[in-house]
Order: structure tokens, then sequence, then C-alpha cells
């Protein structure tokens, strides 16, 4: 799972998944930031959903910042990735909604 510690939806979701028998490993962006391989992939898999648009982040960037390659844009301001993104065996999943809980077998 990747994501932020201070994150509170990061937290739910590593606390019900580990609740229904998960066990999560947890990567910080911010304190173990992504290399520019592991954001292309992220960017590969999630397309332009990664970049979290409804962030307090997001909104304090600029047009110009905003226009910026999502790659990039997660290696400057790692915070403006869309959180937790979630990697189980082959499944990729995107922030910690009723689809992605009944995806992992957590209670919605």
């Amino acid at each position: 799972m990747f994501g932020l510690t201070h994150c509170s939806t990061c937290q739910k979701a590593q606390a019900a998944l580990e609740a229904a028998g998960w066990t999560v490993e947890f990567r910080d962006v911010k304190d173990a930031p992504l290399d520019e391989a592991e954001r292309q992939r992220l960017a590969d898999e999630f397309g332009d959903k990664i970049v979290n648009r409804a962030s307090l982040t997001w909104r304090a960037m600029s047009d110009e910042e905003r226009a910026a390659d999502p790659v990039a844009m997660m290696g400057e301001r790692p915070s403006v990735m869309k959180r937790p993104a979630i990697v189980a065996g082959d499944a990729r999943l995107l922030g910690w909604t009723a689809n992605v809980k009944r995806a992992l077998g957590v209670p919605a």
C-alpha cells in the first residue's frame, strides 16, 4: 500500500485490511519517495486518476503546475497522489471506496 502516514483514509484502509486478515506493507511516499519508474508504473496502471484533484495540494498548485506530467508532479509533490494505492497480487486498486473494499473482501 502506498500513501501517507498522516492520511486518515490510509489509516482507515490499513486498519480495515489488517482486521480482515491482510498483512499490509505500507510505504509513506513522502518519507520514502517513489522513484521515477515506480511513479511511471502507477501512472500507467491508474492513468490520470492517480492525481488527487480534490486534495489541498492540488488546489494550491498553479495552472502551470497542474499541467505537468503526473509522473513529474508526484515526484515534486508526493501528496498530490490519490491514496491509498494498493497492490494486492495482480490487483491494482486506488482509493478506499466500497468497490475497493469489496475487491479485497473487507466489509463496506
